[in-house]
């Protein structure tokens, strides 16, 4: 006899398993949208970030920039300050920085800068070698030299003479020079100064490379990577025509003396000490040559004549020089030899200030 099998046990068994089949397969399909949601969600990401990175990168050097801009500011502003005070009197101050160093750029830009006070003489001065100068008196008036540097002086009698006269002295200077020529009567008659001056660089990292802004002699260059330098800011030297029809010409120095770096961090407190300003030149003034040059680099001196010759290239192209008031090369038209000024007989006031100003941590 065939014994009797219960359906139902077995239909309900399948049952179970049809149902815990179907509840596997809907969770590994949840799994798998879960994944695959992830990868797009991944993948969407990663395509904006690859998007966006470079506008994030160059809103960071926007950044970075900006801050180094603006401690250049600050800084300019207090040697300036700095500057007018009397010798060995100062503040502290402390900058925020991003990015950002600061050290000493040493010996970066060289004047000279001559002038005749009376209109009877017209007196050259020439550098032999570092011990002799030759004196060369149009109308033989030079009677007294004197030689003056940071550290010693030296004065002696010239003899009258219309050639050179040749001086031989034990002034020694690898800061700056004042060389003064005077009359019989003990009147200034010519003035020299030359001076070597230093600065400040500001250095800031961008994406690309370093961003550079160098201060001297309250002029700006500044050189972005992979750049060429570029003067933002001229040195600070004025001419003007006055009402009462006199020429002026003001040129202020500034010579800031610091030792190697100033140093890098979020906060950096610097001090500014004033060395003393000098007054180097002041009153009416005649021949007056300078000539400039800078060592940063050979693109900022042409940069310097191209724009203190701009009037009198146009003038020239026009050929109407016989009117021209303004400077105009002292020699070469390039300004390669130095700067004077067409007054066209005009009387001229010529200033020149010195600002010494030491800069520590």
């Amino acid at each position: 006899m065939i014994p009797h099998r219960d359906m139902s046990v077995n239909n309900h068994a399948e049952v179970i398993s049809r149902r815990q089949s179907k509840q596997d397969e809907r969770a590994v399909s949840e799994v798998l949208g879960v994944v695959m949601l992830l990868a797009m969600v991944i993948t969407i990401m990663g395509g904006v970030w690859i998007f966006l990175n470079p506008y994030l990168s160059d809103f960071e050097d926007n950044t970075n920039w900006n801050s180094a801009s603006g401690i250049a500011d600050r800084i300019e502003d207090r040697v300036e300050v700095a500057g007018n005070a009397p010798d060995g009197t100062g503040f502290r101050n402390t900058l925020a920085m991003q990015s950002t160093s600061i050290r000493s750029v040493q010996n970066v830009e060289h004047w000279y800068i001559a002038a005749d006070f009376t209109p009877t003489e017209s007196i050259t001065l020439r550098t032999v070698n570092g011990t002799t100068l030759a004196v060369l008196a149009a109308n033989e008036s030079a009677r007294s030299i004197t030689i003056q540097s940071e550290t010693n002086e030296f004065t002696s009698t010239l003899i009258a003479s219309h050639q050179e006269v040749f001086v031989t002295h034990n002034v020694s200077s690898s800061h700056w020079m004042m060389v003064s020529i005077y009359g019989e009567q003990g009147q200034l008659l010519h003035r020299s100064f030359d001076i070597t001056l230093s600065g400040l660089q500001i250095q800031t990292s961008l994406g690309q490379g370093e961003h550079q802004i160098v201060l001297m002699n309250n002029a700006r260059a500044e050189r972005f990577p992979n750049g060429a330098w570029d003067v933002t800011t001229m040195p600070m030297i004025e001419f003007d025509r006055m009402a009462n029809n006199e020429l002026r010409l003001s040129l202020l120095l500034t010579d800031i003396v610091s030792n190697g770096s100033i140093g890098t961090g979020s906060n950096i407190g610097m001090e500014f000490i004033s060395q003393g300003p000098m007054t180097l030149f002041s009153g009416p003034s005649y021949n007056v040559r300078f000539l400039v040059t800078n060592v940063l680099h050979d693109v900022i001196t042409p940069q310097y004549h191209e724009t203190w010759l701009a009037d009198y290239t146009i003038q020239r192209s026009a050929g109407t020089l016989d009117t021209f008031i303004g400077f105009s090369p002292y020699q070469r038209a390039s300004g390669a030899d130095g700067f004077s000024i067409s007054s066209q007989e005009l009387p001229l006031y010529f200033e020149v200030d010195l600002q010494r100003i030491e800069v520590s941590r």
